[in-house]
């Protein structure tokens, strides 16, 4: 256990997070998708304290943020056509690209593989404490592995206090949902996460963009993850999640017929509302949904809800990410009426 600093955005504390990172360090930084725990890409100690921080399993790769295009020549042995389009596209932004990796980032970082994820964040405090660190950033959410990312500064410390050297208040995160992540195959593009940046934005760059099977369903037993956010339940508050694909009558009948005690629901709207069953209302649609989702996740705890049933998102543009991340933090526990 140690001190945990709260610093804001004025240049002395972002370059005093930029020391502790370039002292080992990690260090909490705001982005435009979430919040993350920031450490020296290239230092094996210093993204091992990030595993430890967050109970993380060290199978699960991390990705790599930097500042500036030329920063990836540092950590990729070489740049799909594709990536060089995409960044035009889309860095700085909410998108992770994968790459084949050089030596210089250590296996612990990339969960053992041979390849590594690679993000250029739009948050200019984000930007700021890469330039000065003058290094890539291995960079997580800020969360304790498995729960709801946060999308505020509070939220990390809630989960972080203690554990990490210091945490930047940046405000809130303005996407609220992880960054699209991509691999290049066959002239193509495949998504193993989905993001802020949607298969239909990526259509813009080629038209062989494939959504990856794990997107929406459980990887087998045994599976390599190439993506973070594939192969473990994730964003999961304390109370059962069950999401419901279904109209809103359905949705009512189903939540009478077996709501129990401490029984809540996340709907689009008020007028959702289940007579007699508290709710939260995450937006209606899938751009407000991806910016409260993780918020209402962790409100539901505060409010001691020991079952959330949840109305299902739409599965296209952000929506995907949404119902993605949902899915997840229901344990795939999807009821179709």
């Amino acid at each position: 256990m140690m001190d945990t600093l709260i610093l804001g955005t004025s240049d002395n504390d972002i370059s005093e997070a930029a020391e502790l990172i370039k002292q080992g360090e990690v260090v909490a930084i705001p982005t435009e998708t979430v919040y993350g725990l920031a450490a020296n890409a290239f230092d094996e100690n210093a993204v091992r304290k990030i595993f430890a921080a967050k109970n993380r399993p060290c199978d699960n790769p991390l990705i790599v943020h930097i500042s500036s295009f030329d920063m990836v020549y540092d950590i990729a042995k070489s740049v799909p056509e594709l990536a060089y389009k995409c960044a035009e596209l889309f860095w700085a932004g909410p998108l992770t690209m994968i790459m084949p990796k050089k030596d210089s980032i250590p296996l612990v970082t990339s969960g053992g593989l041979d390849t590594v994820g690679i993000r250029f964040p739009s948050n200019p405090i984000a930007q700021k404490i890469i330039e000065k660190c003058g290094l890539p950033l291995a960079a997580p959410s800020a969360n304790l592995s498995g729960s709801p990312s946060p999308t505020n500064a509070a939220r990390v410390y809630e989960d972080m206090s203690g554990r990490i050297s210091a945490i930047v208040d940046g405000g809130e995160s303005d996407v609220g949902v992880e960054s699209t992540v991509i691999t290049f195959e066959n002239d193509g593009i495949r998504i193993l996460r989905p993001g802020g940046i949607s298969r239909e934005d990526l259509l813009r760059v080629c038209d062989n963009v494939i959504v990856d099977e794990g997107v929406s369903s459980k990887l087998p037993s045994g599976t390599v993850a190439r993506s973070p956010g594939m192969k473990y339940k994730h964003y999961s508050p304390k109370a059962d999640v069950i999401l419901i694909d279904s109209d809103i009558d359905g949705f009512r009948k189903y939540v009478v017929e077996n709501k129990t005690d401490n029984t809540y629901c996340l709907l689009f709207d008020e007028g959702e509302a289940v007579e007699g069953v508290p709710y939260l209302t995450y937006g209606d649609d899938s751009i407000e949904q991806a910016h409260n989702l993780f918020e209402r996740l962790r409100q539901f705890d505060e409010m001691g809800a020991e079952r959330v049933y949840a109305r299902c998102p739409e599965q296209s543009g952000v929506g995907l990410a949404v119902f993605n991340r949902i899915l997840r933090s229901a344990g795939f526990n999807l009821i179709k009426l």
